[in-house]
C-alpha cells in the first residue's frame, strides 16, 4: 500500500500540467457500475463463519460458501474538472450450508448493504484516458439469517457499522462519455474492481 501512495504522489507531480488539457470538461455528471474482489464485507464474513457452535446433538459448522459481490453503483457530480463529489451504493452477500455432524440442516446468509458519500480526484485528464484517486466513508447495514430444516428455531439479527473505500489508483479509458475503469485500493468496493461509467 505504501508503494501505491508513493506512485500516486510522484505521478501527481509529473502530470500537473496535463490538467489544463481538454478531456470531458463539458460533462457534469457520471454514473458507474462495477464489481470487485476482497472487500471489507468479505473479510468480515470469513471471520464470522470461521467459528463453530456447540449444540446438544453436535457441533455446527459452516461449509460450501459462495460470495456475491461487491457490486457497486456510483454517482458523481463534477464540482470542478478535478474534484467530483457523489455517493456509492454497494451490495454483497455470502451464503453457506449449516452442517451438524456431517448432515446439512440449514442455510446461513449474510447480506451487506452499504452507502458511502464519496469524493473523486481526477489528476490526469485527456480525451480518451484518465487517472484518479477516490475516498469514501459511510455505513453498512448487515443482516444475518440462519434457516434450519428441523429441530432448531430460525435465527436472525442485524447491525450497522462504519465502512469505507480508498482507491489509491484508478484508471479509465474509452470515449469522452463512455469509459471502462479499473481501480486498486482497499475497502467495501474491494482491493481491485472493474466497471463501466457514463459521463453526461
Amino acid at each position: 500500500m505504501k508503494k501505491i501512495f508513493v506512485l500516486v504522489a510522484v505521478t501527481i507531480m509529473a502530470v500537473v500540467s496535463v490538467n489544463a488539457q481538454s478531456g470531458y470538461e463539458d460533462t457534469t455528471h457520471e454514473i458507474g457500475v462495477s464489481i470487485g474482489g476482497m472487500s471489507n464485507s468479505k473479510w468480515m464474513s470469513v471471520a464470522d463463519f470461521m467459528g463453530t457452535t456447540i449444540f446438544s446433538i453436535g457441533t455446527v459448522k459452516y461449509e460450501n460458501g459462495s460470495f456475491t459481490g461487491p457490486i457497486s453503483v456510483e454517482y458523481f457530480y463534477h464540482y470542478t474538472p478535478v474534484v467530483n463529489l457523489g455517493a456509492i451504493a454497494v451490495f454483497a452477500q455470502e451464503s453457506k450450508d449449516i452442517v451438524i455432524n456431517g448432515d446439512k440442516l440449514g442455510d446461513a446468509k449474510n447480506t451487506y448493504l452499504t452507502v458511502l458519500p464519496a469524493a473523486k480526484f481526477n489528476w490526469l485528464r485527456t480525451k480518451n484516458f484518465g487517472m484518479y484517486s477516490k475516498l469514501a466513508a459511510g455505513l453498512t447495514y448487515m443482516s444475518r439469517k440462519e434457516d434450519y430444516k428441523k429441530d432448531y428455531e430460525n435465527q436472525s439479527d442485524s447491525k450497522f457499522f462504519f465502512n469505507w473505500q480508498i482507491s489509491a489508483l484508478g484508471m479509465e479509458a474509452g470515449s469522452e462519455n463512455v469509459r471502462g475503469f479499473l481501480e486498486f485500493g482497499v475497502g467495501e468496493q474491494g482491493m481491485a474492481l472493474i466497471g463501466l461509467r457514463y459521463k453526461f
